[in-house]
């Protein structure tokens, strides 16, 4: 059987080559044969030494033929393999049965020798019992307003759909316009009822065939000509849009699919005639109620203008959700505490920031020619704010100094006295986009970044401020030595109400900061420069951290990111998430993908990772690693927290400290895994074995300062760097910091059964995303592009795309195709049509890479 490797064109030592093949992997390739000469019988027995063979070959066969074909010898062994095998009973295969999927038969597991990494070894103290079989986590983790089944409905948007009619007299009702917080309080009480329509498509599966559905599809012999993936359908839930809208109570996913079903019952598909009604939505903390401002510093309100005279919009969100649209595959909202029972149209989410209204008026002009109805929604309270003279780094100063009693200083001496007096402080953190002189300003990007600071900076009170790092890729340029070279670049490349949140650099600066000899490297098969930005795009963001002592975190972020909820729910909740998470277990947690629909909620998850590594003879990685050729650093190795001293309870240790390190891609062990770059190592012994070495593939992280600290030390001390993407991750895991992979929701554009996701994305060593088999391996990587968070990803930007009101080739139809293939759906036209369900309404999810957003910026 061909496996994916034999559709990648292999050519040795190019890397050009290599980075090449990311783009297309997935696709077979085609190679045209040179035509082999005719085999001719006459040459062959005309040689002597030839025929000799022929004979004696021809002899051999005829007593084989003997031997077993004799009954009196053949019933002495039923089967010769026995003895191959070196057993003489009979062999049986194991049925695969729901109770083997999740362990995947532990005695098949490779118990690997133990690795001399670990200086604080320790057993585990999380009582483990029994690590219950999937059916029974399936059932006890379905919440209750989980389908019962699921069907295959016809998309709203598909070609000559036809609508579902409505009833009379179950319209929806207008309702007063409340606020969305950030409670859950059961069902949302303003997504509209509406009756089932009389064309309600029921289930298609009865009762009993889910799991031998899953089973069938994922044992179907795979192709020669491509992924398995291409070949499993298109999910239509994604694409139907807000007259679909249900309560929570009533939602049915078309995916995933529950292993157990219960009893087959329709899933309704209503219609509504009016477009629901969005509300107000804050997740910030209630700033003014008794019990914030009996524990915190009181928060003062922050404006857009000097005058105070504009106060911050909000954005709108829809409480429910469409109608058959799928949960997220990997990750989870309600793992993260993410709100999972509302939803964020276009309009909601960029309305207030100047989506749909003209530049004369102070929007953007974007949006003008798509679907609209009922957008004017979000400007009752706020108006259409003209947004043309804002200039957010004063905006965002006003707001720090009128709540400046609120934080803490980042100097040492002088918050230690303040921790002990008075009401709370809390910490600051700095989110930092990358950027470059040439990167394409477009109005979506700026919507994008109004929209950040706004939720991050303004509405919380100067928590976090947003700034953008931009790479000069002019090395000539005095940008540090002369302010008016500074200023006409960033004029020249930043939109002007960006212009003060910039900070320049350059590698000819990274050469200054960082100098001298770094030494050897492994391997560098980029042939890049070590102070470039291609392989060390960490040093200017280190840089950035010395020279800002305020902040005691930093997102490093990218320009081609996007999150269609809001920016302040997401950065808290990861925070938050990331200081509840115990050391104990948490390098193995991170090593893997959570896929709540084969592991249960995340408690089981967290029980299945301890009985694997368990099984697999190994303690979890606690504290600081050793390894030959290690160098002490200057500051000592002392980073534990108290909760993981000698005689604490083991399971508590690292609970409440804040993640030095927060990920939004597994930490997989780099070490034979694959990846391309895993070798990119420099300034070690390289007559020792490689350091060990963990990464996380897309650089978007939380660094704290203690962590870019010590990248700090070992960049210009040590002269150590590794690949990007895998230096802050190993830096971590060697000196003890507290390191985690966030769950965060990804979706998948089609129906992968569970065990296939499995397969694919923890088909690593002990089922991780480490060692062979991982899928950052770069003939695996392929598995990302039907993923909504990967850099290589194509479904992302094309489900973006569609969000945002533009018609797209999304690939779906009998014959599964790609993004960018097939028919165009979506637009103006089919989203005004009233047979149709309007414009999309998505869970909050990030998206990535964006490289284009109206097709007018498209480049062939």
């Amino acid at each position: 059987m061909a496996t994916i490797s034999d559709f990648v064109a292999r050519t040795s030592g190019s890397f050009s080559t290599v980075i090449t093949r990311k783009s297309d992997i997935s696709l077979p390739m085609h190679t045209d044969a040179k035509p082999r000469p005719k085999f001719q019988v006459k040459a062959l027995l005309g040689h002597c030494l030839y025929r000799r063979v022929v004979i004696w070959t021809t002899i051999a066969f005829a007593l084989l033929t003997v031997v077993f074909f004799d009954p009196r010898l053949t019933t002495q062994s039923q089967n010769v393999l026995h003895y191959m095998h070196g057993s003489k009973s009979p062999v049986k295969e194991a049925p695969i049965t729901t109770e083997n999927i999740m362990l995947q038969n532990q005695d098949s597991i490779v118990i690997s020798p133990l690795k001399q990494e670990v200086v604080h070894e320790v057993q585990l103290g999380v009582k483990v019992e029994v690590v219950e079989d999937v059916a029974n986590n399936a059932v006890k983790n379905i919440p209750d307003d989980a389908p019962n089944n699921t069907g295959e409905d016809t998309p709203d948007d598909m070609p000559n759909g036809k609508p579902n009619d409505i009833p009379p007299g179950h319209e929806p009702n207008d309702r007063p316009n409340g606020i969305l917080d950030n409670t859950h309080d059961g069902a949302p009480q303003d997504a509209p009822k509406a009756a089932p329509a009389p064309g309600d498509i029921p289930s298609e599966t009865p009762e009993g065939d889910m799991v031998r559905q899953e089973e069938d599809t994922s044992q179907k012999k795979e192709d020669t000509d491509g992924p398995k993936w291409l070949k499993f359908k298109h999910l239509d839930g994604y694409y139907r849009g807000l007259r679909a809208l249900v309560q929570l109570s009533e939602y049915k996913p078309e995916y995933p699919k529950p292993l157990l079903p219960s009893p087959s019952e329709p899933i309704l598909a209503p219609h509504h005639v009016d477009m629901p009604t969005p509300t107000i939505y804050r997740p910030h903390p209630d700033y003014n109620s008794n019990e914030w401002r009996e524990s915190y510093v009181h928060v003062n309100p922050c404006y857009i203008d000097r005058d105070r005279a504009v106060p911050v919009p909000d954005l709108y969100a829809y409480g429910g959700l469409v109608q058959g649209q799928p949960r997220a595959a990997i990750g989870s909202h309600e793992a993260l505490g993410l709100r999972d029972d509302i939803c964020f149209d276009r309009f909601g989410r960029y309305g207030p920031y100047g989506l749909g209204y003209s530049l004369d008026r102070g929007g953007v002009s974007e949006s003008l020619d798509i679907e609209s109805e009922g957008s004017e929604t979000v400007w009752e309270q706020s108006g259409q704010i003209n947004w043309n003279d804002v200039d957010w780094a004063e905006a965002q100063a006003r707001c720090f100094i009128s709540n400046e009693d609120r934080f803490f200083t980042g100097n040492q001496s002088q918050d230690a006295e303040l921790t002990s007096t008075g009401r709370k402080k809390i910490h600051r953190t700095a989110i930092v986009v990358r950027t470059y002189v040439g990167f394409k300003w477009t109005a979506h990007a700026i919507l994008n970044f109004r929209a950040m600071i706004s939720e991050l900076s303004l509405q919380s009170g100067g928590e976090y401020d947003v700034h953008f790092l931009l790479h000069v890729r002019d090395n000539s340029a005095p940008i540090w030595a002369d302010t008016g070279t500074a200023q006409k670049i960033i004029e020249s490349h930043v939109p002007a109400e960006f212009h003060g949140l910039c900070t320049l650099w350059s590698e000819a600066q990274m050469r200054l900061y960082y100098p001298g000899d770094f030494g050897d490297t492994y391997e560098n098969p980029s042939n890049g420069d070590i102070h470039g930005v291609y392989r060390s795009a960490h040093m200017p963001l280190q840089h950035f951290a010395m020279t800002h002592p305020e902040y005691e975190h930093f997102w490093n972020w990218e320009m081609d990111m996007r999150w269609t909820g809001s920016y302040y729910e997401l950065f808290d909740r990861l925070s938050k998430w990331g200081a509840k998470q115990s050391r104990v277990g948490a390098w193995e947690r991170s090593a893997k993908y959570y896929i709540p629909g084969l592991h249960g909620t995340w408690e089981n998850f967290t029980e299945l990772v301890d009985a694997e590594m368990r099984a697999s003879n190994k303690r979890p990685l606690i504290g600081p690693v050793n390894f030959a050729g290690k160098v002490t650093l200057s500051q000592g190795e002392d980073f534990m927290p108290a909760s993981c001293a000698s005689g604490s309870e083991l399971s508590q240790c690292g609970v409440g400290e804040e993640a030095d390190l927060i990920t939004l891609n597994p930490l997989f062990d780099a070490n034979e895994s694959g990846w391309v770059f895993a070798g990119d190592v420099t300034g070690y012994q390289t007559a020792l074995p490689k350091p060990p070495r963990r990464c996380a593939i897309v650089t978007a992280s939380r660094l704290s300062r203690r962590l870019l600290s010590v990248m700090h030390e070992e960049t210009w001390r040590l002269h150590h760097s590794m690949f990007a993407e895998m230096f802050p991750p190993t830096m971590a895991f060697h000196h003890g910091l507290k390191a985690v992979f966030a769950p965060h929701p990804v979706f998948l554009d089609r129906d992968w059964p569970q065990v296939e996701i499995e397969k694919a994305f923890n088909g690593g060593e002990d089922h991780t995303s480490s060692g062979h088999g991982s899928p950052f391996d770069l003939n695996n990587e392929h598995n990302h592009k039907g993923t909504s968070w990967y850099y290589n990803s194509e479904f992302a930007g094309l489900l973006w795309r569609r969000w945002l009101g533009y018609a797209q080739m999304d690939g779906r139809g009998d014959n599964g195709g790609r993004a960018g293939e097939g028919v165009s759906r979506g637009g103006r036209e089919e989203e005004q049509d009233s047979a149709n369900s309007g414009r999309l309404c998505l869970r909050s999810m990030l998206v990535h890479p964006i490289k284009w957003e109206d097709p007018a910026e498209k480049e062939d």
